[in-house]
């Protein structure tokens, strides 16, 4: 039967303490795990830095003695270790299920690496399955919603969620990625669009993925 999911989360988490120098700057992602990630954070050499992409992250890593700073306030990351809700072999992700997603696409975009941890159970052969997260300006929201369904998506609104950037999330299911990269292009061209889940302008570079039998693959791009 194998460990259980949360386990094999834990097990990714821990592969990606190898990746953690001692004076770093370190960028630290959102959702469950990464925060199975920051649990076991002290067992790794202290980074000088650490940016989170987003306040819950931000909070969870105070709580655990580890202050963080802005993004503004560095040259860049060494290191971002991130989740994903969904992963490819070519290195392409889907994220956007925590909401975070617009500050973690920044975060890796200003890396020299890029570390995704996740299960077995996210990947896929073809993204999409996850429902793509766009992020959008509260006044663009219904005039972006006919852009994205003139696209091929059903976008349905995240009741209730505000991202930490003050904006709305539209959950957009239905669109045949067959080309993520211009997919990405394609979303975020759109007025009033602040960013999509869709990483394939800035995949990954290394993908510890953990399954059932306690085994962690390593892919590197």
């Amino acid at each position: 039967m194998g460990i259980d999911a949360a386990a094999q989360k834990q097990l990714a988490a821990r592969a990606a303490l190898a990746f953690v120098k001692e004076g770093m700057t370190l960028g630290i992602g959102t959702g469950s795990t990464v925060d199975a990630f920051i649990e076991v954070l002290a067992e790794a050499p202290r980074a000088a830095r650490h940016v989170a992409s987003s306040e819950r992250s931000a909070a969870r890593l105070a709580e655990r003695g580890f202050d963080c700073v802005g993004l503004n306030d560095t040259d860049g990351l060494d290191l971002y270790v991130d989740g994903a809700d969904e992963y490819t072999e070519r290195f392409t992700l889907l994220k956007g299920g925590g909401g975070a997603h617009v500050r973690e696409k920044v975060l890796a975009a200003a890396a020299r690496s890029f570390v995704v941890i996740a299960d077995a159970s996210k990947k896929v052969d073809v993204l999409g399955a996850f429902p793509v997260a766009v992020e959008v300006l509260p006044l663009a929201r219904s005039a972006v919603a006919r852009k994205l369904a003139a696209l091929g998506a059903r976008p349905d609104l995240r009741t209730g969620f505000t991202t930490d950037e003050g904006n709305l999330i539209l959950d957009c299911a239905g669109f045949a990625i067959t080309d993520a990269a211009e997919l990405e292009r394609d979303i975020c061209a759109l007025p009033g669009v602040v960013d999509c889940g869709i990483c394939a302008l800035r995949p990954a570079d290394v993908i510890l993925a953990a399954g059932p039998d306690g085994e962690v693959i390593k892919l590197v791009r």
